[in-house]
């Protein structure tokens, strides 16, 4: 599937072919505390089929607790995250963040991992009270 996206201000837009049955849910602490929420929800995609079309976004390393270190991409001037790789060139994917994806609405999860970390009550969501709006 064809995808295209960019940041929350559009300094840093880019496109992208990705399979759809890729997206996931993670619920390590690292992205927790990356994304300032509960979980973070990605979709893979060949480092080759990922194109940036406009600035580059700004890179953090971060090493895990697994002692691999994980690049993480975005944008200098909002801070959104856009996508994260390893630091190694010989690993083929990249994450792309599923907020940033204008085609969000088509892209269901399919898994979860590192579910040992979700926060209690990430499974109670869905009975909370909902408006359309705010």
């Amino acid at each position: 599937m064809r995808i295209d996206g960019q940041c929350h201000c559009g300094y840093v837009r880019y496109e992208a072919e990705i399979d759809p049955a890729s997206v996931s849910i993670c619920h390590c602490t690292d992205c927790q505390m990356l994304t300032g929420t509960a979980y973070r929800v990605s979709v893979a995609a060949r480092r080759q089929d990922f194109r940036l079309l406009s600035n580059a976004p700004k890179q953090y390393a971060k090493t895990g607790d697994s002692g691999r270190v994980s690049l993480q991409f975005f944008c200098p001037e909002c801070g959104s995250p856009i996508y994260r790789c390893s630091d190694r060139s010989d690993d083929p994917e990249i994450a792309i963040r599923l907020g940033t994806i204008r085609q969000r609405q088509d892209l269901r999860p399919r898994r979860q991992i590192w579910c040992r970390s979700a926060l209690p009550w990430v499974e109670e969501i869905g009975q909370l009270p909902r408006r359309p709006g705010d």
